[in-house]
C-alpha cells in the first residue's frame, strides 16, 4: 500500500522518519532543508500569501470558499498564490462537506467563509469531519481588528457589541481555534492552528480580520520554512507491556480473529494492520466505516461486521470467536445496530490510536496503534482457525433474480450493474440511507475508493463531499449514489462539479422519500415532493459545461445509460436518475432500521 497525501498510511509531507506537519522551530521537528528559505518580493510578503503558502506546503490545492465582504481581500491572496486553485460554492454547508471530501482524498482540506453568517452556516460541515476526525482548516473573514474592543455594532452579527458569538459556537466542534487580530503573531497563529489540524487530524477554525490579509510583515518576508511534526511515539515499557499481555491473550485462543474500524485512518495503521493478517493468518473484517482503509482482495478477508446487518457469515465468525481485536472501532448506536452486538467484553482487545485495553483490563495509555499491530506482528502464533470455519460454512452470494423486459428496476439490480462498474481507478461515495447498506455489499477492486459518514450521518453530506473529493482525487472517476431526500438537501453544488469540469457519475434513487427514516419510524413527513432531477440538473448546467443526464425506469435502459456514460460520455459529469418502488430496500436496512427504532423508543428507566 503505497504511501501518499490521503492515504491510510500517511501523506506525502511525511518525512523519511514519519514526521508530518508542524512547525520547523518545535522540538523534535526536523528542518526539510539546510538551506534557508528564500526571500519573497514585497507585494507577497503578506499575511494572506502566507497563509496561501501553507497551504500549497501541506498539500492543499484547492480551497472551497463562498465570499462575503469580510473575507474579499482574503480570497484575493488565496486566488495570487501559485498552485492554489479557489472552489467558489453555492453555499456555505456545501463548501464544508467538499473540504470534507477532499481532506479524505487529499489528507487535509480547507474551506472560507465570511463572518457569522458564513461561519454559522459552514458549522454542521465542520461538525461532520470534527466526528470523522477529518483534518478540515475553516477560514473565516473577521471583523476590522479595530473594532475589536470597543461597542460597535456590526452587520452579520445577531445586533450585539460581541462577536465571540462565532468563535463560541466552533469551540465545540474543532480542535483548536485562533483569532487574527494583529500582525505580530499571525505568522504564529496561523503555522499553530494548520500544524494542530494535522497533528490531531480534527478540523481548527481561523479567523482573520478583513484588514490584515494585505499588510506585510517581517515575519512574512521569506517563503515559509517546510515543517514537519515529530512523529508521536509510545511509551517503550507501555508498549511491551501492551504486547505482551496482548500475545498471552490471542495464543491461548482457539478462534480469533481481527476488525478494522475508522480510526484506522486517523492513526495510519492500515498497512500495520493487513501486516498482522498476514502474519497471524487470522480471518479480518472490518466495521461499516472502515470499508475501503484496507483491502477486502486479501484471501483472509471475510467482510463487513456490522451485527445482525453483516455481510453474509461474517457476523457468525466474528461472535463466535473466543478473542476479538478491534483496531480503532467506534461503537455507537448505528455501528452497533441498536446496541445489539453480541460481542463480550472480556473476549475483546480494543486498540485506539493511543490506547490498548486487553480483555476487562489492564489498560495501556501512551500506545500508538501503528507501533502496536507492528510489534504485535512479529510475535504473534499463526492461527487460521476462524478462516478455515468461515471457510466450511461460506455460501457464495447469490445473484438478484433475472429481470423480465422493462419489468420496473429494482434497487438490487442497480447494485449488481454498479458491482461491474468498479475497478482500480474508482472510488463510491454512499450517501446517509440505503446505499449505505447496498453500496456496503459492493466488492471493492484493489485501489478503489469509498466513504461514507456514518459517525454523523448528515443526509445531504454527499453532493458537497463528491465535489471535494473528485476534485482531490482527479485520476480516480468517481461514482456516488444518492438518494432524492438527500439530494434535495444540497443539490445547488453540481453546478460547481460543472464548473470544475469533473466526470463524476451520480445515480440518483428516486424513491420518493427518506427511505431510511421510513424503516426506523414513518410519517408523512417522510414523503417529499417529487422533482423532475433531470430537468434540474439541465438547468444548471444551462449550455455551460459537460453534463449528461438519463432516466431510468427498466434494467435495459440502465445497462444503456451506464454503457454512456463509461463510453461516448467518460469526459462528462453523468447524472442517472433511477426510478425505484419506494419500498424498494434492502434486506439490512429492514433489519437495522428496527433495531434502531427499538434503541430510540427505549421508556425512561424507573426514577
Amino acid at each position: 500500500m503505497d504511501a501518499h497525501i490521503g492515504s491510510v498510511d500517511g501523506a506525502a509531507l511525511a518525512a523519511d522518519n514519519g514526521a508530518v506537519g508542524c512547525p520547523a522551530s518545535s522540538p523534535g521537528c526536523p528542518m526539510a532543508s539546510s538551506h534557508p528559505a528564500a526571500a519573497v518580493s514585497a507585494g507577497e510578503a503578506s499575511l494572506g500569501r502566507h497563509l496561501a503558502r501553507r497551504l500549497v506546503q501541506v498539500g492543499v490545492s484547492d480551497v472551497f470558499a463562498v465570499p462575503g465582504d469580510f473575507n474579499l481581500t482574503l480570497l484575493d491572496h488565496l486566488i495570487a498564490e501559485p498552485g492554489l486553485r479557489l472552489v467558489g460554492c453555492c453555499n456555505e454547508l456545501n463548501a464544508g462537506y467538499a473540504a470534507d471530501g477532499y481532506a479524505r482524498a487529499r489528507g487535509v482540506g480547507a474551506c472560507a467563509v465570511t463572518f457569522t453568517v458564513g461561519g454559522l452556516s459552514v458549522l454542521n460541515a465542520i461538525a461532520g469531519a470534527y466526528s470523522e476526525n477529518l483534518p478540515v482548516i475553516c477560514i473565516a473573514g473577521g471583523p476590522n481588528s479595530n473594532d475589536y474592543g470597543t461597542n460597535r455594532i456590526l452587520h452579520h452579527t445577531i445586533g450585539l457589541p460581541d462577536f465571540s458569538q462565532e468563535l463560541r459556537c466552533f469551540q465545540t466542534v474543532t480542535c483548536h481555534q485562533a483569532v487574527v487580530t494583529n500582525l505580530e503573531d499571525a505568522h504564529e497563529q496561523i503555522d499553530t492552528a494548520i500544524a494542530t489540524a494535522l497533528r490531531e487530524s480534527k478540523p481548527v477554525y481561523l479567523s482573520i480580520s478583513c484588514n490584515l490579509p494585505g499588510l506585510p510583515h517581517p515575519t512574512f518576508s521569506r517563503d515559509p520554512v517546510p515543517f514537519f511534526l515529530a512523529p508521536r511515539l509510545s511509551n517503550k515499557m507501555g508498549l511491551e507491556a501492551a504486547v505482551e499481555a496482548t500475545i498471552e491473550f490471542l495464543n491461548k485462543a482457539v478462534k480469533p480473529v481481527l476488525v478494522g474500524g475508522p480510526k484506522l485512518r486517523v492513526a495510519k495503521a492500515g498497512k500495520a494492520f493487513v501486516d498482522l493478517v498476514d502474519a497471524s493468518g487470522y480471518a479480518y473484517g472490518v466495521m461499516p466505516s472502515a470499508k475501503g482503509l484496507v483491502p477486502e482482495t486479501h484471501p483472509h478477508f471475510i467482510g463487513t461486521y456490522w451485527g445482525a446487518v453483516s455481510t453474509a457469515f461474517c457476523a457468525e465468525i466474528v461472535e463466535s470467536a473466543d478473542a476479538y481485536l478491534f483496531a480503532g472501532p467506534i461503537f455507537n448506536d448505528y455501528s452497533s445496530v441498536g446496541y445489539s452486538f453480541l460481542l463480550k467484553k472480556d473476549k475483546a482487545i480494543i486498540v485506539q490510536p493511543e490506547r490498548v485495553i486487553v480483555g476487562n483490563g489492564p489498560a495501556f495509555g501512551c500506545v500508538m496503534m501503528k507501533e502496536f499491530l507492528s510489534e504485535l506482528a512479529k510475535r504473534v502464533k499463526k492461527n487460521t482457525t476462524a478462516f478455515e470455519n468461515y471457510k466450511r460454512i461460506f455460501v457464495p452470494e447469490g445473484s438478484p433474480l433475472e429481470s423480465e423486459p422493462n419489468e420496473p428496476l429494482r434497487v438490487n439490480v442497480l447494485f449488481k450493474h454498479v458491482q461491474k462498474m468498479l475497478d482500480g481507478n474508482s472510488a463510491v461515495i454512499a450517501e446517509t440511507g440505503d446505499s449505505w447498506f447496498n453500496c456496503q455489499k459492493l466488492k471493492l477492486p484493489d485501489g478503489c475508493g469509498y466513504e461514507f459518514q456514518m459517525q454523523y450521518g448528515s443526509i445531504g453530506w454527499s453532493v458537497g463531499a463528491l465535489l471535494g473529493y473528485a476534485q482531490g482525487a482527479k485520476d480516480k472517476r468517481v461514482i456516488a449514489c444518492i438518494g432524492d431526500g438527500s439530494f434535495q438537501v444540497t443539490a445547488q453544488d453540481v453546478s460547481t462539479m460543472l464548473r470544475c469540469a469533473q466526470n463524476s457519475i451520480i445515480f440518483l434513487i428516486n424513491n420518493g422519500g427518506y427511505t431510511i427514516e421510513v424503516e426506523i419510524h414513518d410519517g408523512p413527513y417522510n414523503v417529499i415532493k417529487n422533482w423532475n432531477y433531470t430537468g434540474l440538473v439541465d438547468a444548471i448546467h444551462n449550455g455551460e459545461g459537460n453534463c449528461w443526464t438519463a432516466k431510468v425506469k427498466c434494467e435495459e435502459e440502465l445497462t444503456a445509460a451506464i454503457s454512456t456514460a463509461l463510453g461516448e460520455k467518460k469526459d462528462c459529469l453523468c447524472f442517472i436518475e433511477v426510478i425505484a418502488h419506494k419500498d424498494d430496500t434492502s434486506k439490512e436496512l429492514l433489519e437495522w432500521g428496527s433495531r434502531v427504532s427499538a434503541a430510540n423508543s427505549r421508556p425512561p428507566n424507573p426514577q
